[in-house]
């Protein structure tokens, strides 16, 4: 047993190399480190992390298989709830979901389950030996759309049940916002790979260049599969909608990512152009205004700015994304909001004109509402602007597929088995809640798989025609 009151530290690059690298940030556990670490698990007996985990990691099972040297164990435990080990010990916001229940963070910091998630996964893709494990097929099929978090996990959770799936991803690279998205110092697109590799020794197939909505229509896979998954995220940004955004130099993080992350446009030569600031500011406060302001940084800025609305306590970004960008010399500024986008003769973007704020009564989210200071106006140097402030899903779907409810917003409407207004049709992640977080998309997509399997085994129990005609 580790009584200490705090976690085994995460080893990571130093902040001034790191900044103008695109290598990995955090560099995991040591043997050594993982098994103290786990050794601080109290192995409760009503396991209270595994209640905040949106999967259901048996949480202490795999621990204790840390402490014990057993790895391939640790792993074999976290494979029957989650199919992106290896993402999720990276991305997942630990702290808000499982850590936040473990009773070691009564008094002192919670176990690192994040942390050894990480390590086991790791290990397991370092010393994995070929698969020879054979599922057996049940003769149903299942077409997925898309290939994020919740479309990963779901077409994992469904060939696991002896499911033939097709996932179709309209990039031309599987991974969805695990690849766009998310910078590779915050996860490697190797990781990435090794998963879905993972994932197709599973069988299932991913067809990629293909826009459901337009190469093919949910009707189309509705007369090829038994049933369809619909994990298409939330990729349409949101805008300020202030004077001067049409300026050149103005972003969304969705396009400045995506960008660097899958067509790297950081690398010498790219054929993918991209803006090299020497001054940026980002708009916003989660993870995604974090992963865009360092990124900027690592394109050679000078000096990068995150101006947020709110207060820093309200900042909802990640504790950690927040000090290893301060580390990185990244500037905030809280209680600012934009008013216009300065620009030359030119349009080219020269600064950002912003108004001071104060916090008023709670809005409709519960945080309390920011309102202007008169006189509050003040402007930030800029030759490059990053919009951050969320995005919504695509309405293509919407539009494409006739009888597909949606919510005003555009989220697809499900029920209590996340199925559509569409029979057979399913959907889950962000495309029925918004932008969220990694872990939140898997377990709805690994819930969807859940209801698409019972409601196959009705339908054919009560005759139902096979619709594998592939």
């Amino acid at each position: 047993m580790n009584n200490s009151l705090k976690k085994n530290p995460m080893p990571t690059q130093d902040p001034k190399n790191r900044a103008h690298n695109f290598d990995e940030v955090a560099l995991g556990y040591t043997e050594d480190a993982a098994k103290s670490e786990a050794e601080r698990c109290l192995n409760c007996k009503n396991k209270p992390c595994k209640a905040g985990c949106p999967v259901g990691i048996d949480i202490p099972s795999f621990i204790r298989e840390v402490a014990c040297g057993d790895y391939e164990a640790a792993y074999k435990i976290i494979q029957k709830s989650s199919s992106l080990a290896a993402v999720c010990g990276r991305v997942c916001p630990q702290e808000t979901q499982c850590e936040c229940k473990c009773v070691r963070g009564i008094k002192g910091e919670p176990v690192g389950i994040g942390r050894l998630e990480r390590f086991v996964a790791d290990y397991h893709n370092a010393h994995k030996a070929p698969t020879t494990e054979k599922i057996k097929t049940n003769g149903h099929a299942v077409a997925v759309v898309g290939s994020g978090p919740a479309s990963l996990a779901c077409a994992g959770e469904l060939a696991l049940r002896g499911y033939a799936v097709t996932v179709y991803e309209a990039l031309h690279i599987a991974g969805g916002v695990l690849v766009y998205g998310i910078p590779e110092f915050r996860l490697p697109k190797a990781i990435v790979a090794s998963e879905i590799e993972n994932l197709k020794e599973r069988g299932v197939k991913f067809v990629t260049n293909t826009v459901v909505g337009r190469t093919l229509l949910i009707d189309e896979l509705l007369g090829k599969f038994d049933a369809v998954f619909i994990g298409s995220g939330a990729g349409l940004p949101n805008f300020m909608r202030v004077k001067g955004e049409e300026n050149n130099g103005v972003y969304s993080a969705n396009e400045y990512l995506t960008r660097i992350n899958l067509m790297k446009a950081y690398r010498d030569g790219a054929d993918t152009p991209i803006k090299h600031a020497k001054s940026v500011v980002v708009v916003g406060g989660g993870n995604v205004a974090m992963d865009a302001a360092r990124c900027a940084l690592r394109l050679g800025a000078d000096k990068v700015t995150v101006v947020y609305r709110r207060s820093e306590a309200e900042l909802p970004a990640r504790k950690e994304e927040v000090e290893h960008a301060k580390e990185e010399g990244v500037d905030f500024k809280f209680l600012t909001a934009p008013v216009e986008v300065l620009g030359d003769d030119n349009k080219n973007v020269i600064g950002l004109r912003c108004n001071q704020m104060t916090l008023g009564e709670p809005d409709a989210s519960g945080r309390r509402r920011p309102v202007p200071i008169d006189g509050g106006e003040f402007t930030v140097d800029a030759d490059a602007v990053i919009v951050a402030i969320g995005t919504s899903p695509n309405p293509l779907i919407k539009n494409t597929t006739p009888g597909i409810e949606t919510q005003e917003w555009g989220g697809i409407v499900v029920d209590e088995t996340l199925m559509t207004s569409r029979e057979g049709v399913y959907a889950g992640g962000d495309a029925v809640t918004g932008a969220a977080t990694v872990i939140l998309a898997m377990g709805a997509g690994k819930s969807a798989a859940e209801s698409i399997d019972e409601y196959i085994k009705r339908r054919y129990a009560a005759g139902g025609e096979i619709r594998d005609k592939r």
